[in-house]
């Protein structure tokens, strides 16, 4: 059983990678948001502005590429194609198979996104490996929630403002916790300091993840 879910979700994924390839568009649309609202970002400051203001700004941009990103991974499938997937595969390889794609979709928008950021606006970061790590576990946060509250709005005909109020109250905790650990990571505090905000992201992560696995199928039948 365990080695027919993995093959689906193997397959569910390279799905999704050939369906961006082809609509490259919607890729370098982010891609353009990214860049542009950095080089706002630069013609408004035209220099390193200070840490805690400069950390805030990388993570709106990447809450609302974000949103762009994964917000339609449900919500831009026809019902056809939904009942296609309703037959090919079980509703526990779709959601994870989703999940992953929208992580791997939000780690490469926030590499691409610090790039940037940096590039124009210069980089405050003193601990480089903190901040990844960091990165890492919003960018997941982000492609968790946003990938099992767009399940659940594609249910009630693709509602956007549903999926904003749905998301909002688990987003908020995580970000507040994201910029923390980001924060510490600019000034250089040692590891220890963040241990706390390292357990509760992977916690974060693990739960929802954990929730869409087991609630998603109950959903699906509908």
């Amino acid at each position: 059983m365990k080695t027919i879910l993995f093959n689906e979700i193997n397959f569910l994924i390279k799905k999704e990678i050939q369906q961006e390839w082809k609509q490259k568009y919607a890729f370098q649309g982010l891609l353009l948001y990214v860049v542009s609202t950095v080089f706002v970002c630069y013609l408004s400051f035209k220099q390193i502005i200070d840490p805690p203001t400069w950390n805030a700004l990388f993570w709106i941009i990447l809450l609302f590429a974000g949103v762009n990103a994964v917000a339609k991974s449900f919500m831009q499938e026809s019902r056809g194609r939904l009942l296609y997937y309703y037959t090919l595969a079980d509703a526990r390889s779709i959601i994870m198979a989703k999940t992953i794609y929208s992580l791997l979709l939000m780690i490469t928008l926030s590499v691409i996104s610090l790039f940037f950021y940096s590039l124009f606006v210069g980089s405050p970061i003193v601990n480089y490996p903190m901040y990844f790590l960091a990165m890492a576990l919003g960018s997941a946060g982000f492609a968790t929630v946003l990938s099992m509250v767009s399940a659940i709005a594609s249910k009630a005909g693709s509602n956007a403002t549903l999926m904003a109020v749905l998301s909002f109250p688990i987003l908020i905790p995580l970000l507040m916790t994201t910029i923390r650990f980001s924060k510490n990571a600019m000034d250089g505090l040692a590891w220890s300091v963040n241990v706390n905000f390292m357990i509760i992201l992977v916690s974060l992560n693990v739960l929802v993840i954990a929730l869409s696995y087991l609630l998603f199928p109950y959903l699906w039948r509908e």
